[in-house]
């Protein structure tokens, strides 16, 4: 994983660490004041010699404009830094026209993602924004020509992207790679604790490790993430205990792979997840995220038991990308097909009903139609309700983009079968009439219904009333579709808040006590500020201007 090491030699770029080095020359450092200060006389002509800055380069009371692309870890973060930004002062706006720096947290899984970064960088140069990117791309390459001049926070840096943001308001360039070390083994990344804007104020995503163990031939993100880094288990369950605290009705771990947790820190998933479902109130629920099935395979019983917690989603995101072993021996993703088959065929029987999500990839460069056949048959056999149907990208430095590709219509061929098998067969169907309990935390993309959960993570729609938002709701299925169910309230008495305080209202920082968060946009604290930094320059100007005056006497 690029570290500090990585940092381009740009000159207009260079770490704040690195602003005064050894090789600075010792006329250019004031190490303490002179004791012998004669003033000079200047002669005063047409043109101001010193420029005063207005109150727009003021710290803390700009606008900043916060875009996310890719995972959940990806949006915890971005979630994590509007945070630290907004309790700092800054304004975090929706409008990016109107905001004063752009902060761009970037994917670096397939290439559209990174194309619409591009983009965004783009468009942003165009504006004469002032920017910052973030995420991983910048850290997986970052002597990227696109990213030329540009101010960077690295994945483990996101801690002091107040810094950054800071400095590149006031026109300078800074760059912030390197890992976080305890003992000189690297960890999660920046503390959980710190303060964040939820995107939405009823669900906290925690991440409980970053980077991994595998070297997928195809993937890119191990350059930007590095290896395995886990937090320990009582920072995880402070993080969780503080959110519920705040409102939060669901918790969603997050992690490139959940099932790895802990293997750094002698400490085992399991163990983790059964100290914080003793933490989860009554009414809410905690959702697995990722993991690849080698992790998991010793610990089947263990995640069987948890997933049929009543707090807990029965639902598991298992990426198998290809049902044949060559292939995947190929991208050296260390298992089999047979070892998929066993995690999902275990949770089906011991969990009744669990949710399986699964990825493929269409197209990896040593796949033969017999290969495609084999993932073809996976598919018909498990139904999953819920598959993410990619095409392989050669994404550039991986041993994959060196392979021999297939030609793109064979690519498109295979995944277009692949789609039309996915959508061939409804999963939902039987499901109608049925009576269930759901967690409703979210709107629709057409803004038409409220969303809610229910014990499979099976997506259920309800009608827009307010005292459903936050609750548990138990319902009536009366439609069903490909991706969806519809549920009719099946009695207003059968509406339950869980045992959590109210939320936060959106766009409130977590983590900050204060009666006054400045996030919010308080006149009263940005006034403040505002009349302190002017007397300060006011200052600074009258005291220059005496100087000027005696010296001319």
């Amino acid at each position: 994983m690029p570290a500090s090491s990585g940092c381009e030699k740009d000159d207009d770029v260079a770490d704040i660490e690195d602003m005064i080095s050894k090789e600075t020359s010792s006329e250019d450092i004031r190490h303490k004041p002179r004791k012998l200060v004669t003033a000079r006389a200047k002669k005063l002509g047409s043109q101001v010699r010193e420029q005063v800055q207005g109150d727009s380069h003021i710290p803390g009371t700009q606008k900043i404009y916060v875009k996310t692309w890719g995972c959940s870890h990806n949006n915890s973060d971005s979630e994590y830094m509007a945070g630290q930004l907004a309790s700092y002062g800054y304004q975090i706006v929706d409008n990016k026209e109107s905001a004063d720096l752009w902060l761009l947290n970037s994917c670096t899984v397939k290439n559209p993602a990174e194309d619409h970064f591009r983009n965004e960088i783009t468009k942003a140069r165009e504006l004469d924004k002032k920017m910052v990117v973030a995420g991983c791309v910048p850290q997986g390459q970052p002597r990227a020509a696109f990213l030329k001049g540009l101010s960077v926070i690295g994945v483990q840096q996101i801690d002091r992207v107040t810094e950054v943001v800071e400095e590149t308001l006031k026109g300078n360039s800074v760059r912030l790679y390197g890992q976080k070390k305890e003992a000189g083994k690297k960890t999660g990344g920046a503390p959980l604790s710190l303060p964040k804007i939820r995107k939405n104020p009823l669900i906290e995503i925690i991440a409980i490790n970053t980077g991994c163990l595998n070297q997928c031939t195809y993937c890119k993100t191990k350059h930007a993430r590095g290896e395995l880094g886990s937090y320990r288990p009582q920072e995880i369950v402070a993080r969780a205990k503080q959110s519920f605290e705040e409102g939060v009705v669901e918790i969603w771990l997050t992690s490139e792979d959940l099932g790895a947790y802990g293997r750094d820190i002698g400490v085992t998933l399991p163990e983790l997840l059964w100290q914080l479902v003793e933490v989860i109130p009554e009414g809410a629920r905690m959702r697995l995220g990722m993991t690849n099935p080698p992790y998991i395979l010793e610990h089947l019983e263990e995640i069987a038991k948890v997933l049929s917690h009543p707090r807990v989603y029965a639902f598991l995101h298992v990426p198998v990308q290809s049902a044949s072993d060559s292939v995947l021996m190929d991208m050296k993703r260390e298992y089999c097909q047979d070892d998929f088959r066993q995690v999902a065929d275990f949770l089906k029987a011991k969990v009744p009903g669990v949710t399986i999500a699964t990825d493929l990839i269409c197209g990896f460069p040593t796949e033969t139609e017999e290969d495609f056949k084999e993932t073809m048959k996976l598919v018909e056999d498990y139904k999953f309700p819920s598959l993410f149907i990619n095409q392989f990208f050669p994404r550039p430095g991986t041993p994959a983009a060196k392979m021999p590709r297939i030609p793109p219509p064979q690519v498109k061929k295979r995944t277009k079968a692949v789609s039309e098998l996915f959508h061939s067969y409804r999963t939902y169907d039987h499901k109608m009439g049925e009576i269930q309990d759901v967690l409703v935390t979210e709107i629709s993309h057409d803004k038409q219904y409220y969303v809610g959960h229910n014990k499979f993570y099976d997506q259920v729609l309800v009608p827009q009333d307010e005292d459903f938002m936050g609750k548990l709701v138990r319902v009536e299925i009366v439609d069903t579709g490909k991706h969806f169910l519809k549920g009719r309230l099946v009695s207003k008495e059968k509406i339950t808040q869980p045992s959590v305080p109210p939320p936060l209202k959106k766009g409130q920082v977590s983590g900050v006590s204060n009666t006054v968060q400045v996030n919010e946009g308080s006149d009263f604290v940005k006034q403040t500020l505002k009349f302190l930094s002017l007397a300060c320059l006011l200052l600074a100007i009258v005291w220059r201007l005496q100087n000027i005056i005696l010296g001319a006497t």
